[in-house]
């Protein structure tokens, strides 16, 4: 591999992750490969030698630079392609793939090797690691190795630095809500108000399609963005701001917003699960309260969000819940029903608030 680098005038990393030894593995190098100039670089030099070194380098004067992890991060020389990591099993993820991205910063085809001892036997953790290394291998990978790191070596304590638990247990959404409410009890903060977490089991397609937003951080930032709604006035911007940026947003954006919304309302009007069923061949959302509506809602309070909707609908309690069921007729579009039953949640949410509805 490094006489093909050099065949076609291009340069090596060979990354060597110990000090003391790293002039004999020169010399085995040298020995291997009489044909290459090799210099080498590590943390225990002084600026001026380091900086000599990476400079002849940079210069052509080496074709092969044995190196230690110094060079992780800030080192740009397209003309280096091809590189080498020795015992890559003793490295964390994250480190793996910053020296992956050591290479590759030119035109050229660039080639990686994470290299481990002969024979021997992987722990799960170091195959997990360097799996990861070669599923994601497309520009911009950067958030799901992170997330796969999280997700192999654990998320730790939510305020602390033992790794403890695993965050794919229990879902990035919920880990950041049990994140923030640790950081508030922390801070002395208590929620103001009483909210639950909405279960929304629709069925329906929402999401953020290639097609419209390819870049994936991008994606990430309005998903949040959506998670985090707190007035209707963020709604309505991000609505803008979609077609501002992106144009014309496709029916699963649309979805998307308006379940962000009815989350948002869903969860300050105590809303327990938003569930769509069909019985009987008849489609129909049924929204089931928590139990502490019961000491929070009047009856009429009820019927007055109804009141915002024009679907067929019916209350019953079942074991101690309020349900709110909307029919639904065999010719409703989603789009239509998907906003009635925003309209309903919006109204539960505001009449809790102590708001005259107009209907």
């Amino acid at each position: 591999a490094i006489l093909r680098e050099i065949a076609r005038n291009g340069q090596v990393f060979y990354l060597y992750n110990s000090v003391e030894s790293i002039e004999r593995k020169v010399s085995e190098l040298e020995e291997l490969i009489p044909e290459a100039n090799i210099g080498y670089a590590h943390g225990q030099m002084s600026e001026v030698q380091l900086e000599n070194v990476l400079y002849d380098f940079i210069d052509g004067q080496y074709d092969v630079l044995v190196t230690t992890t110094i060079i992780e991060t800030g080192v740009d020389i397209p003309n280096a392609n091809t590189i080498f990591v020795e015992n890559s099993d003793y490295m964390g993820l994250s480190t793996l793939y910053q020296l992956r991205g050591r290479v590759g910063r030119s035109n050229r085809v660039a080639y990686a090797y994470f290299m481990y001892q002969a024979e021997k036997v992987l722990s799960e953790v170091s195959e997990k690691r360097l799996q990861a290394l070669k599923d994601f291998t497309e520009l911009g990978s950067g958030f799901k190795i992170a997330m796969r790191d999280l997700s192999i070596r654990g998320a730790g304590n939510l305020l602390g630095s033992q790794q403890h638990g695993f965050i794919d247990s229990v879902g990035f959404e919920m880990y950041s809500q049990l994140l923030e409410e640790a950081v508030a009890r922390k801070q002395g903060k208590q929620k103001a108000e009483a909210k639950t977490e909405v279960e929304i089991s629709l069925s329906i397609d929402a999401y953020l399609p290639k097609t419209y937003i390819a870049d994936e951080r991008q994606k990430i930032e309005i998903y949040k963005r959506i998670r985090q709604f707190e007035k209707d006035d963020e709604y309505m911007e991000l609505q803008s701001e979609l077609i501002d940026r992106f144009g014309d947003f496709p029916s699963e954006v649309g979805n998307l917003l308006l379940i962000g919304k009815i989350k948002y309302d869903g969860e300050k009007a105590l809303v327990e699960k938003i569930q769509k069923n069909s019985i009987r061949g008849v489609d129909e959302l049924k929204v089931t309260l928590s139990p502490k509506a019961n000491e929070v809602y009047k009856a009429e309070q009820y019927f007055e969000a109804l009141s915002l909707t024009k679907l067929r609908a019916k209350i019953e309690d079942t074991d101690g819940k309020m349900a709110i069921t909307l029919l639904l007729n065999r010719e409703i579009k989603v789009e239509e029903w998907l906003k009635e039953l925003s309209n309903l949640i919006e109204g539960l949410r505001r009449v809790k608030a102590g708001e005259k509805l107009n209907g």
